[in-house]
């Protein structure tokens, strides 16, 4: 099963992380997503905890 895109709309990035302030991917990882492996997008999505803490202390 293929993992489901963790795109919410919301397509700003942060200056200076280069992350989405939606779904927390780089606009490199947001374009490449549908050609990405399954086991790529789970490494890009368990590191939404890590990049959140970075976006928080900006």
């Amino acid at each position: 099963m293929a993992v489901k895109s963790p795109c919410v709309e919301l397509c700003q990035f942060d200056g200076k992380t280069g992350f989405c302030t939606g779904c927390l991917r780089t606009l490199a990882e947001a374009r490449e997503w549908k050609k990405m492996t399954d086991h790529r997008r789970h490494e890009i999505l368990n590191e939404r905890a890590r990049r959140e803490k970075k976006l928080a202390t900006r």
